[in-house]
């Protein structure tokens, strides 16, 4: 059984790869109707984010910017308790944001310091933003394909740890995104970059009233910053171009 689940988890990882690659062939106008239009709200909101956290924001994109200036790929891994939240919202969202902006070469991956499972309040939150979510629905950790157009291919979103084999494992950018992870792994082995970025936890909320709303809350923060990050990646890389004419 072990050994079935680890052939079945290498056949994910080696289909999620050349789906992160075939996604940067779309562009925004292929996503579908609702989240388009989510999308196009999120630059306006900009001026929220604090300095202090656009700090490093910027920091990670300039890692962005060092890898693709010099012709290599850029790679990001969330990081951070279970991989069932917060991680998932920072994966799907930057690689959402990457081919909204028209940058290519970046993948982007998730992790925990345990694995569980994709929360089901996190799924409706992405379904709520006008993404297609289906699930092989087998097992205590299911594997969920996530889309963002008809004409592509989806991710394939699963809890795992971050160290996982479906992971990378040098030259990528941690990006922590939960204090408790944060303390916890003071280092992670292979990052070139390791960035503290915690988002507070909604799970808090779940069974309560507010959960939908803040849910929905938490992923347009994740959401709203990773586009700010691909937007500075953007504008410098449209500047480093325009230099060398």
């Amino acid at each position: 059984m072990k050994t079935n689940k680890r052939i079945l988890i290498s056949m994910i990882a080696i289909a999620a790869i050349g789906i992160f690659s075939s996604f940067n062939n779309y562009s925004k106008e292929d996503f579908y109707k609702k989240l388009k239009k989510y999308c196009s709200t999120l630059p306006s909101e900009f001026n929220q984010i604090s300095e202090e956290r656009k700090k490093s924001l910027r920091e990670i994109g300039d890692f962005i910017i060092e890898k693709r200036t010099s012709g290599k790929i850029a790679t990001l891994l969330f990081i951070c308790t279970s991989n069932s939240r917060r991680s998932h919202f920072g994966q799907i969202w930057s690689q959402t944001a990457a081919s909204y902006f028209g940058i290519d070469s970046l993948y982007t991956f998730s992790g925990g310091t345990e694995a569980t499972r994709v929360n089901k309040n996190a799924i409706a939150a992405f379904e709520r933003c006008g993404f297609l979510l289906t699930s092989n629905k087998t097992g205590d950790n299911p594997v969920w394909t996530v889309t963002a157009s008809n004409s592509m291919s989806g991710w394939a979103a699963w809890s795992k740890k971050y160290n996982d084999t479906a992971n990378p494992k040098k030259d990528f950018c941690a990006v922590m995104v939960c204090s408790e992870a944060d303390k916890s792994c003071p280092s992670v082995d292979g990052a070139e970059l390791r960035v503290g970025m915690p988002y507070d936890d909604p799970k808090y909320f779940d069974g309560t009233p507010s959960q939908n709303q803040k849910y929905d809350e938490r992923c347009r923060e994740i959401a709203r910053e990773m586009f700010f990050i691909m937007d500075h990646v953007k504008q410098k890389l449209i500047l480093k171009m325009e230099a060398k004419k």
